[in-house]
């Protein structure tokens, strides 16, 4: 069974930072792109940062220059790191990675539970 399992998140007030890490655990025989989504109240999932496998990265434009994603393939995480933190922030923030399971046959996505982050003015 394979889990993705977000920590870090929190509230903060503008400016601040925070670091959030996702594990992916089971039995897990690769892992390609991995990456983090957001959730505002009463908004769709958005996409905020991506990776490769190889490392390339892709930021949603509204966080461009203060989030910085990345990865340990060797520990199967991934993080975000968030700087500059506004309150336009705020919201659910979900892991994503896409894995071939141990004896697997095809690439699946799989989701963490999410955590909260919450920027006040």
């Amino acid at each position: 069974q394979v889990q993705l399992v977000e920590s870090g998140g929190g509230l903060v007030q503008a400016g601040g930072s925070l670091r959030l890490s996702c594990a992916a655990s089971g039995s897990i025989d690769s892992i390609n792109d991995m990456g983090w989504y957001r959730q505002a109240p009463g908004k769709q999932r958005d996409l905020v940062a991506a990776i490769t496998s190889g490392g390339r990265t892709n930021y949603a434009d509204s966080v461009k220059g203060r989030f910085t994603i990345s990865r340990d393939n060797a520990k199967k995480m991934v993080y975000l790191q968030m700087n500059s933190l506004k309150p336009e922030d705020t919201g659910i923030y979900y892991c994503r990675a896409v894995l071939l399971l141990a004896h697997g046959i095809r690439w699946s996505d799989y989701w963490g539970q999410g955590t909260q982050v919450t920027v006040s003015s």
